[in-house]
């Protein structure tokens, strides 16, 4: 993990963005505020649905029982 302080990271974004693509980058203010800046790519399974794996199952029920089954639990 690298932490620059606010003046250093917008001096120097373009190195900032690159270090982030491989580790975890920090920014400080000089107000003691903290930010962490990490790549998307690196989190995408973080971002996917939980439920993304979860196969389908046959039914005979239709959409508008199905929906009533909700409404009334």
């Amino acid at each position: 993990m690298k932490i620059y302080n606010y003046s250093e990271a917008t001096q120097n974004l373009s190195t900032v963005l690159n270090r982030a693509l491989k580790e975890e980058v920090i920014i400080t203010r000089n107000d003691g505020s903290k930010f962490r800046l990490i790549s998307i790519k690196e989190n995408e399974k973080e971002l996917q649905s939980p439920l993304e794996n979860i196969k389908g199952i046959k039914t005979d029920i239709t959409m508008d029982e199905i929906l009533e089954a909700i409404k009334q639990g």
